[in-house]
């Protein structure tokens, strides 16, 4: 089963995680990604707005992706979560969350990123900072080589 085009990530098909949440990646580059979910009933919690962890999952994948670009199409980095802060400044009942990850800086194994979470008119309504660690190999910007994609 082949993955909508709006949910590829460079030539990457989504994760399962990816699916469940439903969020998308709307740009990647070098230190920075844009991911954007369209909140459905499922992402608010009893008071009837979006849970909390649905914007902590936002802001550690804007991370994550931020820290993890490769121009390498036959190549892939990856990173582990450290640590995680998020601070909620707004609530969001219905519509689109844009969020922003933006790497600031580190060392070659360990680096830090930003993310902010929008609603669709420009509010913001999380921001969050998180640590990561490259996988071997990730440190590199070439990365390491793509897994062949498992037989169906």
């Amino acid at each position: 089963m082949s993955a909508p085009d709006d949910m590829m990530i460079g030539p990457e098909p989504p994760s399962n995680f990816m699916r469940h949440i439903g969020y998308r990646m709307a740009e990647w580059r070098e230190g920075l990604s844009v991911i954007t979910l369209d909140i459905r009933p499922d992402h608010l919690n009893r008071s009837g707005v979006v849970h909390g962890g649905i914007f902590s999952i936002l802001i550690d994948t804007a991370c994550g992706f931020a820290a993890t670009y490769c121009a390498r199409p036959d190549r892939v980095r990856r990173a582990m979560s450290l640590s995680l802060t998020t601070s909620f400044t707004g609530q969001a009942t219905q519509g689109l969350l844009r969020t922003v990850g933006r790497l600031k800086g580190g060392g070659n194994r360990i680096v830090a990123c930003t993310a902010e979470v929008f609603d669709g008119q420009g509010q913001l309504l999380a921001i969050g900072e998180g640590v990561y660690r490259y996988r071997s190999g990730s440190e590199k910007p070439e990365g390491v080589p793509r897994e062949a994609p498992e037989a169906p």
